[in-house]
């Protein structure tokens, strides 16, 4: 009785010091104290029981509350807090984790999160002297390492927290544990957690950089602050460096920004890079990529993170020779690196940027506010200025420098070109010089370098000028800025054009020469917007087309047949109406020309599709285009044209087998080029009225067929392409609902094996193939489920009248509906015969199961009584499949439900209607129109049924209801258990002569005979 006293007095006393830090943090030392003293004053065993006593009601208290939290860490610190007796406080830590380690293994989840709390809270305050046996630590460890996959995300993440101190050790595997469960962790705080942990090694390092593209923005933000404290800029490699920056600066939270703008200055500018922008961009190869490095100097502008030094400007490269009082001194010029250039490129654009924001902000505003923003405005400018070079001279001395250098500077002098887009070109002399400038420019001829048999070989991608891009926009830039007057480009550059043409006109230039003039007409294209401008020129518009670009489509050197036909699809979308020569120029390249042409012809053939529409290329032609025909186009072979329209002659490039041309233009496959350009077209088909879209619905299929389709695994960039395609597509018309419901059918016939000549395989290829179809099929029906946009769906449904044979036109949308949709699929599963291959019963099968999900609209009144009717033939078809046979049960019940006049029938005239918008066909016999099944069902291989069952069977079917419990569709009987006893005798009393009326008795045993011999035309599913 004394030793129970002593306990509960020991209780109470841990509990009131529990009690009082519970309320705040303040006292928590002396607190500690008290419950050491206090530990040291009793036996181990009884103040351990009695401690794991008062502290248990915690481990069923859910809430997260604030004294919960300050409850928790006071104990983890006494845990971790030494005795005054010598070891007795690892003695009391060692008791303690045992305890924990039972609660962290209970079913219910609040102590396995407490204890797993309680555990990481010890471990991560332990000091690194505690003596604790091996083997507890091994079962701590162990304990964690099966809670990291427990499936509560709380418990989780304190575990790994826990586990967190031992990821170092090589004796367990805790990292390998962490970078299995990392991708695959579904909770975002767990995985923050888990990065937050991961140590720094080469193991790790591209894990932390693959999470810097998580959805979380929790989990990207730590990525970019393990990033900054584990891993040092030099350890990082030049790809990996601009990843990082690349993905960090252009994210789309500000909080992820700001702590990659936070990484890129303490930790990359201001330790490694001693605060130098320069010297950061030279850790970032801005030769290769030169957008991560105008992504800093952006960031760090904005920031003022950039100091410029006293006497820091261009014209530090300018050395004198030596000194003269008369005149000008000559000047040598100090050629600049990469980064150098790139720098002053961004500084002197960001200074022209502020002047220009801050004057206007002085012109809008007044008074003082007026003279503050002008005074910044000035000294923007004023620093400018003493950046640039003095004159317009010394930059065309200092560009003409790097130019002449060669290839090795060419980065640095297209850094100065776009530069000299911040100077002065208004002074008139200042033009003069500059205009000479630039006519140097456009002559500097294509780069060349001599094969193994002496033959010259272009430097460059042989379109643009300099043989790259980037230079030629940064020579057009330029170009712009000194010739600013209305028409004055394009005279410069036509009249270069016609100096350099004399030689390609005349037929004695060689391939370096057309080259160049084509690029000088492609740049001259691609940055006027009108054939106006060139009006009166040196050289006229038709003169280029006919003298130049023609010509050079039928050139022997096929890099001139690639850069003509470049030029010819940029001619043509300069024109108001393409021009017959330029589209039978293109299709003519695009069938009988090598892969290389080709594939350049179609981008020009598609982007004048999407410009100009798809009728005005094929009026164009100016001969009569049929479609398609059952001869294939012959590609490459140079065939000729053939006379089809654009959209068939493009789908017959899609249907090609490109096979062995799949790596041609910038990792891009024709299949690629025809299949983005293709969707473009409908995703745009209602901007072209004259367009047939009688057509598209194949497009459509085929796009949706490729996308599904494994066997071209290259195809990559299409498929991500087309799933943005598929995300807009169906939202924008009814249209284009309307063509995906025609598309349905044949993309299922195309991938289901065994079906439309599909071969099939082994048994794993046969599943593989039938999952893709169910996948297209419901990719498609979720496409068609999907809402039109608000401009689409102005029309409410109680426009539509009320009565379905007031008129034709109260159907305008089932065609573009589910209710179209389910009649086509309907009519697809009706067309097969009972007797079917192991194919056509899967295929037929996966049909109703997309057939049973459609939805039918109550204003659809028409289209509901055909559907009734067709879904007997539909239940025939699937009669051996009992789910399938009650799904089908149950959407004939929901037809019936919403179906408003069940005794009206459906005339002949009103189904033609509905299936001749439907482009679709199916028979039914003149006595089907009522209430007969459209179709003789096929004849029961049973034995006839005794009087007695068929009496019995009439008895539970005398009611006039028309529907049968028994029944799967009960409009029509030709799937039930027992057939309709009034449906029958109608068609049995119909058949005899002797009567014209007849009174249906259920105790007529003549009735009873006819019923016999009707009875074979019942179905062979009756039980």
């Amino acid at each position: 009785m004394a030793i129970s006293e002593e306990n509960g007095e020991l209780c109470r006393k841990i509990a009131k010091v529990f009690d009082d830090v519970r309320t705040s943090n303040a006292i928590h030392t002396r607190k500690l104290k008290e419950l050491a003293a206090l530990r040291s004053s009793s036996p181990p065993a009884e103040f351990c029981a009695a401690f794991c006593g008062v502290l248990t009601p915690l481990f069923n208290f859910q809430r997260r509350t604030a004294s919960a939290e300050r409850i928790i860490k006071f104990a983890s610190v006494f845990a971790c807090s030494r005795g005054g007796g010598g070891n007795s406080g690892d003695g009391f830590l060692e008791k303690f984790l045992n305890f924990l380690l039972v609660a962290a293994a209970a079913a219910n989840r609040t102590p396995r999160f407490r204890a797993c709390q309680i555990v990481s809270e010890i471990i991560m305050r332990l000091p690194d002297d505690a003596e604790v046996s091996s083997g507890l630590w091994d079962e701590v460890i162990e304990c964690m390492k099966l809670r990291v996959c427990d499936k509560v995300p709380s418990v989780r993440t304190f575990a790994v927290r826990a586990l967190a101190r031992f990821v170092h050790d090589s004796e367990n595997d805790i990292l390998d544990l962490f970078l299995e469960k990392l991708p695959f962790e579904q909770n975002g705080d767990v995985r923050k957690i888990i990065v937050l942990s991961l140590p720094p090694s080469s193991a790790t390092l591209l894990t932390i950089i693959d999470c810097t593209l998580d959805v979380s923005e929790s989990v990207r933000k730590a990525a970019y602050f393990v990033l900054a404290s584990k891993f040092p800029l030099q350890s990082l490699s030049i790809k990996f460096r601009t990843n990082i920056l690349q993905r960090g600066l252009a994210d789309r939270s500000a909080a992820v920004a700001k702590e990659c703008l936070r990484m890129m200055k303490d930790e990359w500018l201001e330790k490694c890079c001693n605060g130098d922008p320069i010297e950061l961009l030279k850790y970032l190869d801005v030769e290769t990529y030169e957008s991560v490095g105008e992504s800093v100097m952006t960031n760090l502008l904005k920031a003022g993170l950039v100091k410029l030094q006293d006497g820091q400007t261009l014209r530090k490269f300018f050395k004198s020779d030596g000194d003269s009082a008369e005149g000008p001194c000559d000047h040598s010029i100090e050629l600049m690196e990469a980064e150098v250039a790139l720098f002053w490129r961004m500084v002197t654009k960001h200074l022209h940027m502020e002047a220009h924001k801050k004057g206007s902000d002085a012109a809008m505003a007044k008074g003082m506010e007026s003279a503050v923003y002008a005074e910044e405005a000035s000294d923007s400018n004023d620093l400018l200025d003493n950046i640039l070079p003095a004159t317009i001279s010394e930059y065309v001395e200092l560009v003409n420098a790097h130019i002449t250098a060669g290839t090795n500077h060419r980065f640095v002098s297209r850094q100065l070109l776009l530069l000299g887009t911040m100077l002065d070109f208004s002074d008139t002399s200042n033009r003069k010089v500059a205009g000479e400038f630039v006519q140097e420019l456009l002559h500097i001829a294509l780069d060349h370098e001599l094969d193994y048999n002496g033959n010259e070989v272009v430097i460059g991608d042989c379109f643009n000028l300099g043989g790259e891009k980037h230079w030629a926009n940064a020579v057009a830039e330029l170009t712009k800025k000194v010739h600013t007057a209305k028409g004055e480009f394009e005279e410069v550059i036509l009249t270069v054009v016609e100096e350099v043409a004399r030689s390609c006109r005349e037929r004695t230039a060689d391939g370096k020469q057309w080259l160049h003039c084509l690029a000088l007409v492609a740049l001259l294209f691609e940055n006027t917007s009108s054939f106006r401008h060139m009006e009166g020129r040196p050289i006229e518009p038709n003169e280029i087309l006919h003298s130049l670009l023609l010509p050079g489509a039928k050139h022997s050197n096929l890099d001139v047949q690639r850069a003509s036909i470049r030029c010819l699809g940029l001619f043509g979308l300069l024109q108001r109406k393409p021009s017959e020569d330029i589209v039978k120029q293109l299709r003519c390249s695009f069938i009988k020309g090598p892969p290389t042409v080709t594939i350049i012809a179609s981008k020009a053939l598609l982007d004048l599709a999407v410009w100009h529409g798809p009728h005005e290329m094929d009026k164009a032609m100016n001969c009569n285009l049929s479609k398609m025909s059952s001869t294939p186009v012959e590609f490459c072979s140079g065939s000729e044209d053939v006379d089809i329209e654009l959209l068939d002659l493009l789908y017959a490039g899609l249907e090609h087998d490109w096979a062995d041309f799949v790596d041609i233009d910038e990792n891009r496959s024709i299949e690629d080029i025809l299949g983005e350009g293709l969707a473009k077209i409908l995703l745009l088909g209602n901007k072209f009225p004259g367009s047939l879209a009688s057509e598209h619905h194949l497009l459509l299929a085929k796009l949706i067929s490729l996308y599904f389709s494994s066997e071209n695994e290259e195809l990559q960039r299409l498929k991500q392409c087309l799933s943005v395609f598929f995300e807009h597509y169906p939202s924008l018309s009814a249209n284009h609902k309307k063509c995906l419901s025609k598309a349905f059918m044949p993309v299922i016939r195309s991938l289901w094996p065994g079906i439309n000549g599909n071969v099939a395989g082994s048994n794993m290829m046969v599943s593989n193939m039938r999952k893709r179809a169910m996948q297209a099929s419901r990719f498609m029906l979720q496409m068609m489920q999907v809402p039109l946009f608000a401009k689409e769906t102005t029309k409410p449904d109680d426009n539509i009248s009320e009565n379905p044979d007031a008129e034709p036109d109260s159907l305008p949308d089932f065609e573009s509906g589910e209710e179209g949709l389910a009649i086509r699929i309907a009519i697809e599963v009706a067309s097969f015969n009972r007797k079917k291959t192991a194919a056509e019963k899967s295929y037929v099968a996966a049909l109703c199961k997309t057939l049973v999900l459609l939805q039918f609209r109550v204003s659809e009144q028409m289209v509901i009584k055909l559907m009734q009717r067709i879904l007997n033939r539909v239940s025939v078809a699937v009669a051996a499949e009992k789910d399938l046979t009650k799904e089908l049960r149950q959407m004939s019940e929901r037809l019936q439900a919403i179906d408003r006049c069940p005794d009206e029938k459906l005339s002949p005239e009103q189904t033609n209607m509905i299936l001749g918008k439907l482009d679709l066909e199916i028979n039914f016999d003149v006595d089907e129109i009522t209430e007969v099944p459209p179709t003789p069902a096929p004849q029961s291989t049973r034995q006839n049924r005794s009087r007695r069952r068929r009496a019995k069977d009439e008895e539970s079917s005398s009611s006039d209801e028309e529907v049968s419990p028994t029944s799967v569709v009960p409009a029509t009987p030709i799937v039930t258990n027992s057939r309709s006893q009034r449906a029958s005798k109608t068609i049995a009393l119909s058949r005899m002569t002797a009567k014209t009326t007849v009174t249906i008795d259920e105790d007529d045993d003549e009735d009873d005979d006819d019923d016999d011999v009707d009875s074979d035309v019942t179905s062979d599913d009756d039980s």
